[in-house]
């Protein structure tokens, strides 16, 4: 008997799925791991249940045509859009991606996301699906340096004051050349555009608050002045600091 073609054996199973086939679903027995699906609107088209009850839901149709500006700080939201309309755009994955969040207390928490097209039968990219892991177990999959585990607690503890790269290198014991390359195998970027994304991230989340100062959040952060403060503010999120903080301030009201 002659072997079935591969692909086609994948293509008729896949047909023969009924329409509200939920096989997402064997990401609610995976700890840790949430799973969404957005359509080309961005609207969330389905989510496992580590997702929607992260996001303080108990059923998922609670979820289903809702975006990240209805969950999420508008800065974190307008990440998640320029990830999501670049794959839209180019049809090409997003890997690795690591998002950047902050407690009560200022202290980085870190997830690594994963966005994927989503294609039509005629290979029309129709939306797109992701994962998201909290860092801590992201890293076991993700890598296995212990060089990159312990820079990111260094950057971590550090990322307030101006760390340098040669001071990075010496604290895990590469050369700089070596942990440009780590950096960028792991996370798609160097050292040095990883920290300031967290220093940018971390000036977002200062920015909010009522009595927030800019001089004061640049001072804070480690930028020789207010003036580089605003360069690397702009180039990151489109808008100077002072714009960003009266449109929070406009949208609170």
């Amino acid at each position: 008997m002659k072997p079935a073609d591969p692909l086609q054996l994948r293509s008729q199973f896949l047909r023969a799925l009924a329409p509200d086939s939920q096989f997402y679903q064997v990401f609610d027995h995976l700890p840790g791991i949430s799973f969404f699906a957005k359509n080309s609107r961005f609207q969330i088209v389905c989510a496992n249940r580590h997702f929607f009850e992260s996001l303080g839901l108990r059923e998922e149709v609670e979820i289903i045509g809702k975006d990240d500006f209805d969950f999420f700080p508008k800065s974190l939201a307008e990440n998640f859009r320029r990830d999501d309309e670049e794959i839209l755009r180019t049809g090409r994955a997003r890997l690795n991606i690591v998002e950047l969040f902050f407690n009560p207390q200022g202290i980085p928490d870190w997830f690594i996301t994963n966005k994927m097209p989503v294609r039509d039968k005629r290979g029309q990219v129709i939306g797109l699906m992701g994962t998201t892991q909290s860092y801590g177990q992201a890293m076991t999959i993700v890598h296995a340096s212990q060089h990159i585990e312990k820079a990111l607690a260094y950057i971590s503890d550090h990322f307030r004051t101006a760390i340098s790269v040669e001071e990075l290198a010496s604290h895990v014991h590469l050369s700089p050349r070596q942990l440009h390359r780590k950096f960028v195998e792991t996370f798609g970027c160097s050292p040095q555009a990883f920290i300031m994304k967290l220093r940018i991230q971390a000036a977002c989340d200062a920015l909010q608050h009522e009595d927030a100062q800019i001089s004061r959040v640049a001072a804070d952060l480690a930028f020789c002045d207010q003036s580089a403060f605003t360069h690397h503010f702009h180039k990151h999120m489109g808008m100077t600091p002072l714009r960003f903080q009266r449109q929070f301030r406009l949208a609170r009201k």
